[in-house]
């Protein structure tokens, strides 16, 4: 009978140390993430000369206690951390440190700034805890063999480069250019994106390339320079102070170019208003996102459903700044990566869903603009829309452009 007994009992203990092994070989965790939350941890520029941004931070933050109000991601609540580095990189080297060692967060996500964020690139890269979805344009964050725990989110400058010069050589086939540009790694990712896709017809097709520093206090004499060219298209590579100076000579010297300007100033409140709404007439850009202000979008699915996160988690918040568009995005597709994760909530595979994301489409995208990723390819944006400045306002022309230099 005791026998008997030990064997029971022998055969039960093995049976709960089956199961038991079987759940743990369904579920896997590395530092920050458990059976009920996953720690997330950000650095935003709540403060300092890039404060204008802190207001993405807000959105992420509002966006993930929607999620965690609707049940979580597979069940787990979304833990968010975000500090401020007031854009300074040895605040956020000390703020990195601390979401990493002290915090023990499972990812970084979303953290702005391009001099900021290379200051802990190499950290995140050695310490192997995921700096994903950056809220940065720069392209090097697309470089999954020397840095394959880093990814960007939007369209890096070299992509908008790229469609810039594809549009140009469509739109404008006796195309004389002059390109105005930043001298700083902002300003040559644009212009080496451009002679990417001009390529042998580079030196035919470029009349004339002028850089301005920062601390310039005039551009004026710049504009008069390159107008003396004889160029027929004005590349503007600015950020936005210096891109409305630019606007606003070309009107006053009468020169008549077909004008491309950076995404990065394409603000109607900071650039467009301060040139002059007359001399802004017909600027180009290009985005791939939708404008909430822009009454086109009033009746598009996705739409209302920001319409009504806003609403809801940031009542009163100004829909026509961008940033907030921007916010929900990046944290929608945080969200379906760690969808995708399932139970294996391992750095290894955050960074692996993150490389396979198929065709996805977040809900404030310009229809036609899909985000795809590859263990290859860190740059889930390389599609974009071409806009025109008309009657105060931008309207989308012409098809959704790829970026790829074959296509």
């Amino acid at each position: 009978m005791n026998n008997k007994k030990l064997s029971l009992l022998a055969a039960a203990t093995a049976l709960t140390l089956l199961t038991a092994e079987s759940a743990y070989a369904q579920k896997k965790y590395d530092t920050g993430a458990s059976d009920t939350e996953i720690k997330i941890g950000n650095v935003e520029a709540y403060s300092g000369p890039a404060s204008a941004y802190g207001i993405i931070g807000k959105t992420e933050e509002a966006y993930f206690k929607m999620i965690n109000e609707q049940g979580g991601i597979n069940g787990r609540k979304i833990n968010w951390i975000s500090y401020d580095d007031a854009y300074s990189p040895p605040k956020t080297v000390e703020q990195i440190r601390k979401l990493i060692e002290s915090d023990e967060v499972f990812l970084v996500f979303n953290a702005l700034g391009t001099p900021t964020q290379t200051a802990v690139q190499k950290y995140h890269n050695t310490k192997k805890v995921p700096q994903l979805f950056l809220a940065t344009g720069a392209s090097k964050w697309n470089d999954p063999k020397g840095f394959p725990w880093t990814m960007g989110f939007q369209p890096s400058y070299r992509v908008e480069a790229r469609v810039f010069a594809k549009y140009i050589l469509q739109a404008k086939p006796d195309a004389k250019v002059a390109i105005f540009y930043a001298n700083d790694d902002f300003g040559k990712d644009y212009v080496a994106g451009i002679k990417e896709i001009f390529g042998d017809k580079a030196s035919s097709l470029i009349v004339a390339e002028e850089s301005y520093e920062t601390t310039e206090p005039s551009i004026d004499s710049h504009i008069v320079k390159l107008k003396g060219t004889g160029a027929n298209v004005f590349v503007n590579i600015a950020t936005p102070k210096f891109a409305a100076q630019a606007i606003k000579k070309i009107a006053e010297l009468e020169w008549k170019p077909m004008q491309v300007m950076t995404d990065v100033s394409i603000s109607i409140g900071a650039v467009m208003q301060p040139a002059g709404l007359q001399a802004s007439e017909g600027v180009l850009s290009a985005t791939y996102l939708k404008d909430a202000s822009d009454p086109q979008w009033k009746d598009d699915a996705g739409m209302k459903k920001f319409m009504a996160f806003i609403d809801k988690y940031m009542p009163g918040a100004n829909t026509s700044d961008i940033n907030l568009v921007y916010g929900y995005a990046a944290s929608q597709t945080m969200v379906q990566v760690l969808k995708q994760c399932g139970d294996e909530l391992t750095r290894d595979n955050v960074m692996k869903q993150a490389a396979s994301l198929k065709d996805f489409t977040p809900d404030v995208m310009i229809p036609g603009i899909k985000i795809n990723t590859s263990p290859n390819d860190f740059a889930p944006i390389e599609q974009l829309k071409m806009i025109q400045f008309k009657g105060g306002k931008w309207d989308l022309i012409g098809d959704v452009i790829s970026a790829e230099t074959g296509g």
